[in-house]
């Protein structure tokens, strides 16, 4: 399995010289917080989904460097000998807290906090990136698909068209996360139990005489489980005409034809009605060719008779905002066991972080147990709750709700405790039935694809009155 290779040295070089740098200023031993984080949810979206945790366990848990590594560290003669014989001794010993996987998510929200010796809470950031970023892009745009599906079931198609093999694979994983049926990658289904589904290709029906042979072999193979490709030549002039015929001949059970080109709103009504015309209601219609949200929405409504959606190269990459965009950003230092806390100051208004140690809390309406909004607090703040609990909008602080009648849920876990791992993750039917849980407790509003309403996440008064008195002493330097 990919999370099992040794991945140490997947990281920025900087990350390296970084790290010397630290171990030559004695700063090897400063505690540091580092907080991953994201800016801007993609295609314009309401919310985004949490995926990849699962594979930064595995990354911390596999966190050692090796003979070879050190081997090639010491051919760029800039490394000490001290800072080499460090990393050949180097156990991870770091905490970490974070989100689970299948959660919604918003911009600004620490979704993992790393906490331990400066070196090491700086290193593990690139691989963090790599792996929150990806899946969480991915499940959240399988997540938008399967919302325009309305219910009707999409597969995963993306293997060949994903940016190499752990993208596929992962990919595979993020998109069951957010909603899909299941996967075209074979071994997403053996390593992660994603089922892997899928019928033929035109090659096939291209080997046969005719479209009539191809599909009778293939019945005869597979009597529980026959769709046939109906588009090698011409849908509804000869294939879906010969899937009928061996649809009356074999009587295969499960039976569905797919469509991959063509206009499938146009092919599928009249593919519909030759089916039905002919005894076989109960034929499923399978479409695929270039889908996404937009398309799949635009088809429901033209009255497409379409029973599930096979979904490739628009999800496995997320053609349409193909970067998720989380940073890693010191939060906090700590010296003699007294927090210091840090920031980063930007004219751009987002780009400006949140200091301290974090946690964050989602507020529920007790009558609907629908979303409230989510509040980001210091780490030993009491939980959102009371009377007449004022929650301000931060960037903008006239903005502000009185609620009485919620309460509220801490997002965050506790993953690592000094290097070991506290947590187990959940399984992947667990995880995704989670996602599909939580995102149905967000408002409608929020769910639009199209200009959807923003999802507050405010600051405590505390942690908003930390920030500016940090930002107010920069502006009298």
């Amino acid at each position: 399995m990919i999370e099992k290779l040794n991945l140490t040295m997947l990281t920025d070089f900087y990350e390296i010289t970084m790290a010397n740098g630290y171990f030559e200023s004695d700063m090897a031993d400063d505690i540091a917080y580092f907080d991953m984080f994201f800016r801007q949810i993609p295609d314009g979206g309401g919310y985004a989904i949490m995926a990849g945790l699962e594979q930064v366990i595995d990354y911390l848990n596999n966190l050692h460097f090796t003979d070879e590594d050190i081997a090639f560290l010491e051919e760029k003669h800039i490394f000490s000998d001290r800072f080499l014989k460090y990393l050949k001794e180097f156990r991870f010993v770091c905490d970490v807290w974070a989100i689970p996987e299948g959660t919604p998510i918003f911009p600004g929200e620490p979704l993992i906090t790393v906490r331990g010796p400066v070196i090491q809470s700086q290193f593990v950031e690139t691989m963090i990136l790599l792996l929150i970023n990806h899946q969480s892009l991915i499940a959240t745009k399988a997540n938008r698909i399967v919302r325009a599906a309305g219910g009707r079931p999409v597969m995963e198609f993306g293997t060949r068209r994903a940016h190499g093999a752990s993208a596929a694979i992962y990919g595979a994983r993020a998109a069951y996360i957010g909603g899909c049926a299941g996967t075209a990658c074979a071994i997403a289904d053996r390593d992660y139990g994603v089922a892997a589904l899928g019928t033929m290709a035109h090659s096939w029906v291209q080997m046969y005489p005719s479209e009539y042979e191809a599909f009778r072999k293939y019945a005869e193979i597979y009597p529980d489980n026959c769709t046939l490709l109906v588009d090698t030549y011409n849908v509804l002039k000869s294939g879906v005409p010969a899937a009928i015929r061996v649809f009356d001949e074999m009587k295969p059970e499960n039976k569905g034809i797919r469509i991959d080109s063509g206009d499938v709103a146009y092919l599928t009504k009249r593919a519909r009605k030759m089916l039905d015309e002919a005894g076989h209601q109960d034929c499923k219609i399978v479409v695929s060719n270039s889908l996404d949200e937009y398309i799949i929405q635009d088809v429901i409504v033209e009255g497409a008779c379409i029973d599930s959606f096979g979904v490739g190269e628009r999800l496995i990459t997320s053609k349409s905002e193909p970067v998720f965009g989380g940073v890693y950003k010191l939060s906090a230092l700590e010296k003699d066991g007294v927090m210091i806390p840090k920031i980063k100051i930007s004219e751009n208004v987002e780009k400006i972080t949140n200091p301290g140690f974090k946690t964050v809390y989602r507020l529920f309406d007790k009558e609907t147990d629908k979303t409230i909004a989510d509040v980001i607090t210091l780490d030993g703040e009491p939980a959102p709750g009371g009377e007449d609990y004022v929650i301000f909008d931060p960037q903008a602080i006239w903005k502000r709700k009185k609620l009485n009648n919620f309460y509220a849920k801490n997002l965050r876990v506790q993953v690592f405790d000094k290097g070991e791992c506290v947590y187990e993750s959940p399984s992947i039917e667990e995880i995704k039935a989670y996602c599909s849980q939580q995102a149905a407790a967000l408002w409608d509003e929020t769910l639009r694809f199209e200009n959807p309403q923003p999802y507050y996440v405010d600051l405590s008064k505390e942690l908003w009155e930390m920030k500016n008195h940090l930002i107010e002493e920069f502006n009298r330097l």
